[in-house]
């Protein structure tokens, strides 16, 4: 029997710093994807349970090596939800196809709001790629949003324009000291903060991350493992500057709750899967099956590398950058996706062996069942 976990990361008043490829210290990003979530979990898991546990893990897992290996379970990326109220709002990425319904029109006068919608509300997002799909009175909601009218329409209601509202980024200053010389020299950080409220002592999260976990077959010790690591991890911090005391969350370890159930098991047979995490494969015979058709295909590709956290050498050393597909991809069959060898040459022998162990990256995906418009299946 299959289990599905949902697990919030309540950051509290804690600042975070979410490093991206290609951006500097004083910028974030606002959560987590999948590959870097995986990683400081699978250090924190491998620091409490010890080596032979962790190998033992990641053995169970497709590989490049082993293709055939089915994973003992898949993660999506972090994304944002909000308290309001006696609800709580899940953000997922709009799938980078157009929704069930959308209009035919090639110059829509809200086609800019739209785009910029990069992510939808749990029950906009069933709505629109599970059920009735776009709607008039979403088109007109749209087009008030672009011309800046108040509306009180579904989608407003919802939460579908206030996604920025659940946190601020901003900067701060840092000193850095030379070993030797003692020069000092100042930079900024960019950190987010997600909305907290203070009711005596106590500290509420307001909004944060959460991702889903799924495993194929139920196995409860397993999930009690992975949860004490995760709790350990949210002690040490997950991100950057965790030395400041940046990244500490507590953790919520829910099962999946009611409104989530019909979305990832829908009663209707649909034809599409949209990941919510990053999905990696060079077997060319999955990929083909994946974007041979154009038409029943949309990604995007995005580069992932960054510096191995700790490094058995004592040296600091970058993995190999890898390319991915990313959260909102749509394909015409299910992504399964494998671990990817990000060994720097540097921890390889002349024979190919490994120095001190393996460095993967995650590439299994996770997505959810989709439809998409017959009128209109093109990237965008």
């Amino acid at each position: 029997m299959s289990d599905w976990k949902l697990v919030k990361l309540n950051f509290g008043r804690n600042y975070a710093h979410f490093g991206e490829v290609g951006i500097g210290m004083e910028e974030t990003g606002d959560r987590v994807r999948s590959d870097t979530l995986f990683s400081a979990w699978v250090s924190t898991y491998a620091r409490l349970f010890e080596k032979d546990a962790v190998e033992e893990l990641l053995a169970q897992f497709p590989t490049e090596k082993n293709p055939k290996h089915l994973p003992l379970f898949q993660l999506s990326s972090t994304f944002i939800y909000r308290e309001e109220g006696d609800r709580t709002i899940y953000y997922l990425p709009r799938p980078l196809q157009f929704p069930i319904d959308y209009p035919k029109d090639n110059d829509l006068d809200f086609f800019k709001t739209y785009k910029k919608l990069n992510y939808l509300p749990l029950e906009v997002w069933q709505r629109w790629y599970q059920g009735e799909g776009f709607t008039k009175s979403d088109r007109q909601e749209l087009i008030d949003q672009t011309n800046k009218k108040e509306s009180d329409g579904l989608l407003h209601k919802a939460g579908t324009f206030d996604y920025s509202k659940a946190y601020k980024i901003g900067q701060e200053p840092k000193i850095a000291v030379d070993r030797i010389t003692r020069a000092t020299n100042l930079y900024h950080t960019g950190f987010v903060q997600f909305q907290w409220k203070q009711n005596g002592n106590e500290i509420k999260s307001l909004s944060g991350l959460y991702f889903l976990v799924y495993f194929p077959e139920k196995q409860e010790q397993l999930a009690a493992n992975l949860y004490a690591a995760l709790y350990l991890l949210g002690e040490e911090g997950l991100g950057g500057e965790r030395s400041s005391g940046a990244g500490r969350f507590e953790v919520e370890w829910l099962d999946l709750p009611a409104s989530w159930k019909n979305i990832v098991n829908p009663p209707q047979a649909l034809t599409h899967y949209c990941s919510i995490g990053l999905f990696w494969d060079n077997d060319p015979a999955n990929l083909n099956q994946l974007i041979t058709d154009k038409e029943d295909t949309a990604y995007e590709i995005i580069e992932r590398g960054g510096w191995i956290s700790s490094s058995p050498s004592g040296h600091q050393l970058r993995r190999k950058m890898v390319r991915m597909f990313a959260e909102g991809s749509v394909f015409p069959k299910q992504p399964l996706g494998k671990l990817v060898d990000v060994t720097p040459d540097e921890f390889i022998t002349r024979e190919g062996e490994y120095k001190y162990h393996p460095i993967y990256r995650c590439g299994i995906g996770l997505s959810l069942p989709i439809k998409i418009s017959d009128s209109s299946k093109s990237k965008h």
